[in-house]
């Protein structure tokens, strides 16, 4: 049978989700605790990669096992021998064939920056030291809905078939003591959201202006956009699929 985790983590101590040699991830960590609490080789697929030191609020895997009886319970024991970074909220299971990274219909992401320094946000978000123009940016922001090919926001030699993405929203907004930026689409490219962040940082730096951002789309070259920002201030949020596969 066919199951998914949904569970959470917080990226600071890994190299991101997938398996590395020679490198600590996700992956491998609740590869190994599910293995052990089940007494068998347990493996899983991700939802999507995030890179090193990325978080994640919401973040889905699969796996095949023959059957659990008590997926609750198996959650809560999976909580118990997890480290303190990483969270299972639920397991359920999934129609046969149902793929957490291919049927994902949807995933949203969020970028934090904090206004002035902040030694308890020095590890969840960027510190921007110079004033943004918030507007600038928005206005900016609203031209990804614009387009579809996204080629300057990808980490360069990507072997992918196509840098098409459905972007949905994109926005800046005041949170209390951050800015947040909110960015949902189909599917994302490697590194594409630092790299958006980054160049509307620009903007609102008043490096380029908010009208560049067409040209720098155009261009489908990555040196034309902005410096990917850190990745401790990216979240991924949240996955959807379609009802059908529960």
């Amino acid at each position: 049978m066919r199951y998914f985790i949904q569970f959470s983590y917080f990226g600071k101590a890994y190299h991101g989700w997938q398996n590395q040699p020679n490198a600590i991830t996700v992956q491998e960590v609740l590869e190994k605790a599910l293995s052990t609490l089940l007494r068998d080789k347990i493996d899983v697929v991700g939802a999507g990669r995030t890179d090193a030191g990325v978080h994640a609020k919401q973040m889905f895997c699969h796996f095949d096992f023959d059957s659990i009886e008590d997926k609750k319970d198996l959650a809560y024991r999976l909580n118990a021998f997890l480290p303190d970074d990483i969270a299972v909220q639920e397991i359920r299971t999934v129609v046969d064939g149902a793929h957490a990274r291919f049927d994902a219909i949807e995933r949203t992401y969020e970028y934090w920056l904090v206004r002035e320094k902040d030694p308890f946000l020095f590890d969840y978000a960027h510190w921007v030291k110079h004033p943004l123009d918030l507007p600038a940016m928005n206005e900016a922001a609203k031209m990804l809905l614009e387009y579809t090919d996204f080629e300057c926001f990808s980490k360069s030699n990507t072997d992918v078939k196509t840098f098409n993405c459905d972007v949905r929203q994109a926005y800046w907004e005041a949170r209390a003591d951050k800015w947040v930026f909110t960015i949902t689409a189909d599917r994302f490219l490697r590194n594409m959201v630092r790299a958006v962040v980054g160049t509307l940082l620009d903007v609102g730096l008043k490096k380029i202006t908010s009208e560049d951002m067409h040209r720098i789309i155009a261009s489908k070259d990555r040196s034309e956009a902005g410096v990917s920002v850190p990745a401790k201030g990216l979240y991924l949020t949240k996955v959807i699929y379609p009802k059908d596969i529960f």
